[in-house]
């Protein structure tokens, strides 16, 4: 019986240790705070994974420097609204810069977790026939 009541405890605490790991924050964003970069607003969606950019004026070019002062994203946009998957980018500090001339606003955002790449959809699976 005793073996039966560890069992079912062991069985409870990891699945109550998946659900709570599986609700960390994909990314954390740093804003800009300054009064001149107010044009600009931007923001992580509900599951934390997309930054969207938004702006009454065009938004001409978006760029984010990691930690190795590689460029992971270099985009030119020319319109008042964006979208950047966080999924594309790799563990880490990510400062972004988001260009509306001749303004440059810069912001940091913080990937917490590893690149999950969903896999590709595109497998086509035949049924055997037979032959009679």
């Amino acid at each position: 019986m005793r073996i039966y009541l560890r069992l079912f405890f062991a069985v409870l605490f990891f699945m109550l240790y998946n659900k709570v790991s599986a609700q960390e924050d994909y990314a954390l964003l740093e804003p800009n705070v300054n009064v001149r970069a107010n044009g600009i607003t931007h923001y992580l969606n509900k599951t934390k994974d997309t930054l969207l950019l938004k702006s009454d004026k065009m938004i001409n070019k978006v760029y984010a420097v990691n930690m190795k002062y590689e460029r992971e994203v270099d985009t030119k946009i020319n319109a008042n609204s964006y979208k950047v998957p966080l999924t594309e980018l790799s563990k880490g500090k990510h400062v972004f810069v988001v260009v509306q001339s001749p303004l440059r606003i810069v912001f940091v955002v913080r990937v917490l977790q590893n690149n999950t790449r969903v896999l590709d959809t595109d497998v086509k699976l035949t049924a055997l026939q037979n032959e009679e």
